[in-house]
């Protein structure tokens, strides 16, 4: 490219004498120059980079794609995992603990350490951190659970190899056979009375059964009281020891009399329609200290983990009270 020349006429000399621009001219001109090449340089880059498709960035972009997709398949396996995992927890606290009469783990206890601020720094960096960051706190959850609930359960296991006869006299079973149940008439909790219309809380669990169907003792212990008590019609009451009693009430016959001795599946009385009654049941309650519990926590011993479950919904959906 030829350099433009530049004449200025000169009146004294009647002749054009050639200008020569000075250092900060072409300083200027040298400059300008240049970042016109620069800036055409950097418009043909991008558009190079947003026009044309090249292999490198093709596996990048494709490498990228599928990584996005492990994660998603791990982060919807880590929502399964927790899922588990909370419904251990819960058996832990409503099931084992219950059996062993250990406090239940308050959720400060189970997720201890978890709210601490963690340095997550590298994975902002990464793509996607928001769910990169998600997968490994769910993973983090995961992971404290496991060891908590690891713990708990070495914890009771020592309770219960140190507890033989403990765990012989709390109760454990159905006092009414599986195979003798029509079904579950009402639950633990708030129902409304068959007799009087009103709410209640009705402390035990009602059984259908048939008039004459055997009734057993859930646990170990003594006979206290054996004989008719007002609405409970023939009542048996078992004093367990270890702080337990259970009651059973409606009774058509009583087959065993106070301060006898029980153990676990004997035979202590029949199914009736005695007392406060609307219809043959078995009304069944479990006391610790003397306060009502829920019945459905302690059946551990004849109920598969599937049949707890089964149990557990009938017991909430079951709402017609018999007495």
């Amino acid at each position: 490219m030829s350099q433009k020349v530049f004449y200025r006429y000169n009146p004294v000399t009647e002749q054009y004498d050639r200008v020569f621009p000075s250092v900060r001219k072409r300083a200027a001109v040298f400059i300008r120059q240049f970042a016109l090449g620069v800036a055409g340089a950097l418009l043909a880059v991008g558009i190079a980079y947003c026009f044309i498709d090249f292999p490198r960035e093709r596996q990048l972009r494709s490498a990228n794609e599928r990584l996005l997709a492990q994660v998603e398949v791990l982060n919807r396996r880590s929502d399964e995992a927790l899922a588990v995992m909370e419904d251990l927890a819960e058996r832990d606290n409503n099931f084992y603990r219950v059996m062993m009469q250990a406090d239940p783990l308050t959720p400060a206890r189970r997720y201890a350490g978890l709210e601490r601020q963690r340095n997550y720094d590298r994975l902002d960096s990464l793509s996607d951190p928001k769910l990169l960051r998600n997968v490994t706190d769910k993973l983090d959850r995961l992971d404290h659970m496991v060891y908590t609930q690891v713990k708990s359960f070495d914890l009771l296991r020592e309770l219960a190899e140190s507890s033989r006869d403990r765990t012989d006299h709390i109760p454990g079973i159905q006092p009414v056979s599986e195979k003798h149940l029509r079904a579950m008439a009402s639950g633990y909790g708030y129902r409304s009375d068959p007799i009087y219309g009103t709410t209640k809380f009705h402390e035990g669990m009602d059984f259908s059964s048939p008039v004459g169907t055997p009734v057993y003792a859930t646990g170990n212990g003594t006979v206290a009281t054996a004989g008719w008590q007002s609405s409970y019609g023939n009542l048996i009451t078992i004093d367990h020891g270890y702080n337990y009693t259970t009651r059973y009430a409606h009774l058509s016959q009583i087959l065993v009399h106070p301060g006898q001795k029980v153990k676990r599946g004997d035979l202590i009385g029949k199914v009736g329609n005695t007392g406060k009654s609307t219809g043959p049941h078995l009304h069944y309650e479990v006391r610790l200290r003397g306060v009502p519990q829920n019945p459905v926590n302690y059946y551990f011993y004849d109920l598969t983990p599937e049949q707890y479950d089964e149990m557990i919904r009938l017991a909430e959906n079951a709402g017609h009270v018999m007495d």
